[in-house]
């Protein structure tokens, strides 16, 4: 196609082409959309096929302007990649189309490519890796949400304190001041489940009374119409419950699972914090390294993959449709660093040729059936039919960019 493409943008992720098709083009894809229509036609008065050019030109004129103009644009998006050699990783907008008749057909083309990214720095860093310890009161915490894990509720006749569970009929009055009917909530006191005045008012109350009086609404309460406004609120306590502990020992350990002892189960939540430790300082160091390198090699970065990845987290999420666009303006920063710290690794993945060889996959599968006790046939084959190998490849592939960072750099 007769065409004429002058770019107006072309660094970057992004590209601005402007497209001028001549008339005597336009009227050739407008004649060749006549034709189509009058082969098919079937209008009143005519065999099909053979009504007249000029009469099927006024009787689907719109039609046939809407399918020239179509055919113009997506002929000439498909020169313009072969001219200018691009690889769209979007699909395309057109802009500012313009059309009169006996004037050329003007109008942008917007798409987004995959940068090309320089890494001139890559190395030269000096990276703190986190202390990995693990300390006692850590294993202890641990300990403890293991016993509260187990614990048993049981009624209790006192006031209600911070962890009891409760089971209360509350109202708050209305604009014009009214108390409507209660409902019923069951909540823990402590947990965040209600405003604090709410709570102090619920631990004023022994099981079976009333209490009330006027509470504030916090300023930071997710509905801004009720920040900071204060209304009677009445509460009656049902019901108080008040979770019993089992004591740490021997026979808790065994109750958790297979150990002997209590000395048993500590030496293994501290080995699992430790390792647990270890790979949140790994993350730490890796995420240090990446922020060094973007901030020394700054680029572009396509916003369709950000648009994509802030959708693909709302979904994971399950934000409600209302909230979409709120989650997605404070998603949005991390969607981008998340996208410029996969286009760094698989630039020096793609530089270095590092890249994750069938054994290297095999010997991954076999260490995690280990952990399953499970085949490794089995557990390739689940992998497999879940699309999740691509996975392991990729977790591969960031090991050993990493590991040629960390050779490059200096980790204190």
């Amino acid at each position: 196609m007769n065409i004429q493409i002058t770019p107006k943008k072309t660094d970057g992720a992004e590209r601005l082409l402007e497209i001028s098709v001549p008339v005597e083009t336009v009227r050739d894809e407008e004649d060749k959309a006549v034709r189509r229509y009058a082969h098919n036609a079937r209008l009143p008065g005519f065999r099909p096929g053979k009504a007249p050019v000029a009469v099927v030109r006024k009787k689907f004129a719109d039609a046939i302007r809407q399918e020239m103009l179509e055919s113009i644009v997506q002929a000439a998006y498909q020169e313009a990649l072969e001219q200018q050699q691009l690889k769209p990783i979007a699909q395309p907008h057109v802009h500012d189309l313009k059309f009169e008749d006996g004037k050329p057909l003007t109008f942008e083309l917007h798409l987004e490519v995959r940068p090309e990214i320089a890494l001139p720095r890559t190395g030269g860093f000096r990276v703190a890796r986190t202390d990995s310890a693990v300390a006692e009161a850590q294993v202890n915490e641990q300990l403890e949400q293991l016993r509260d894990q187990r614990g048993t509720w049981a009624p209790s006749e006192e006031k209600p304190a911070p962890g009891d569970l409760v089971t209360v009929n509350l109202s708050s009055a209305n604009e014009a001041g009214v108390l409507p009917e209660g409902k019923e909530y069951r909540l823990v006191l402590g947990s965040g489940q209600a405003i604090a005045g709410i709570e102090e008012l619920i631990m004023e109350a022994a099981p079976g009374q009333t209490v009330e009086r006027p509470v504030k609404w916090p300023d930071d309460f997710p509905d801004e119409a009720q920040r900071g406004k204060t209304k009677l609120t009445r509460v009656t306590l049902t019901e108080a419950k008040r979770k019993a502990l089992p004591d740490l020992d021997d026979a808790l350990a065994r109750e958790v699972g297979d150990f002997d002892s209590l000395d048993a189960l500590r030496k293994a939540v501290r080995q699992d914090l430790e390792a647990a430790a270890v790979r949140q300082a790994e993350a730490d160091l890796r995420s240090k390294l990446l922020d060094e390198i973007i901030g020394a090699n700054p680029f572009d970065v396509p916003q369709s993959w950000v648009n994509q990845l802030v959708q693909a987290y709302g979904e994971a999420y399950q934000i409600p449709e209302p909230e979409r666009e709120r989650f997605g303006n404070e998603f949005r920063a991390m969607a981008e660093r998340q996208v410029r710290r996969d286009l760094v690794i698989d630039t020096l993945a793609e530089q270095e040729k590092l890249s994750a060889s069938e054994s290297e996959v095999d010997d991954r599968v076999a260490a995690l059936a280990a952990k399953r006790n499970a085949k490794p046939g089995e557990v390739y084959a689940g992998l497999q039919k879940a699309g999740r190998l691509r996975e392991i490849e990729r977790n591969i592939v960031e090991d050993k960019v990493f590991a040629w960072l960390t050779e490059r750099n200096t980790i204190e």
